[in-house]
Parts: C-alpha cells; sequence; structure tokens
C-alpha cells in the first residue's frame, strides 16, 4: 500500500456536554461533520434525539510536537462518529428535507441557550445551507464518541468569508 494512503492511528475520542460551555467544546470538535438526513432520529420513549456522522478530526490539524514543531496530519481524516443528546422534550427542524435520505447535511455549529425553566435549555444544530435542528432540553445531556477507524480525506472544510 502506498505510504500516503495509510491513515494513522489515532485514539478515539469521547466527550460529555453538561451545560453551555461543554456544548461549546462539543460544537467545535463536531465542526464539519457530515451526515444524511437518514442518520439522524428522535427517540420520543427514551427522551432521546441521536445522530451517526463523520467528523473531520479537526484535533490533529497543525499538531505541534514535543520540540515545538509544526506537524501537519497528513492525510487529512474523518472518522465516524455517535452523538446523543438526552432529556429531550420537543424536536423541530427547518429547512432539512427529511425525505431525501441521501441528501449530505454539513453540521456547522451547535447553540446552547439555557432557559432556567421547562425547557432548561434549547439546543440548536446549525448545518450549512440554512438547515437547522431545534432541540427542546430537560438539562444539557449529551455524549460524542468515535465509533470506528478514521480513513483519510483528500480535504480540509472551506468556509466562505464573511466581510
Amino acid at each position: 500500500m502506498d505510504e500516503r494512503r495509510k491513515t494513522p492511528r489515532f485514539p478515539p475520542l469521547r466527550l460529555r456536554a453538561e451545560d453551555a460551555e461543554d456544548v461549546t467544546v462539543l460544537a467545535a470538535c463536531l465542526q464539519d461533520a457530515t451526515l444524511r438526513a437518514a442518520d439522524m432520529a428522535w427517540q420520543p420513549q427514551q427522551r432521546r434525539f441521536a445522530m451517526l456522522l463523520n467528523r473531520f478530526r479537526w484535533e490533529d490539524e497543525n499538531r505541534v510536537d514535543a520540540r515545538g514543531k509544526l506537524v501537519r496530519a497528513m492525510p487529512h481524516v474523518r472518522v465516524p462518529a455517535g452523538l446523543h443528546f438526552d432529556g429531550v422534550l420537543k424536536v423541530q427542524s427547518s429547512g432539512i428535507d427529511r425525505d431525501n435520505t441521501k441528501a449530505s447535511l454539513e453540521l456547522l455549529s451547535i447553540i446552547a441557550e439555557p432557559h432556567g425553566e421547562e425547557p432548561a435549555a434549547v439546543l440548536t444544530l446549525v448545518f450549512a445551507g440554512g438547515g437547522a435542528v431545534r432541540l427542546e432540553v430537560e438539562c444539557v445531556d449529551a455524549q460524542m464518541q468515535d465509533l470506528g477507524q478514521p480513513y483519510p480525506v483528500r480535504r480540509v472544510p472551506k468556509h466562505k468569508e464573511v466581510s
């Protein structure tokens, strides 16, 4: 196998979010994750919203080694991951065609808005192209975990600059 095509082994990432500050960290690790609408599921009996995504490993871009030298990840890497939110009271989506199961979505951010009453918080998953999923939650309780082997990708996600 060509040396450039080998994917380095990385420890899987596991994160838990219990407040708005934790959600900010979670959102940074999931920025530019890709998924299909069919990879999202609302489980009302369990009060859970779950999704499978392919996250870009931003934490491996522009790493610094023990000597302080910049080490660029080659190749760029994505990894399958699972994300779920517990204590979900209500789910609403806009700008997402739930019937088009093959349409690709790109997660841009997760915004947490504490309320202090029922619901205790509103979490908004913001997607490229204007789509969003709004979760009303009784408390912030989210978990993300890498689920499979990383795989190489050719490009780093890029965003249009806002002026």
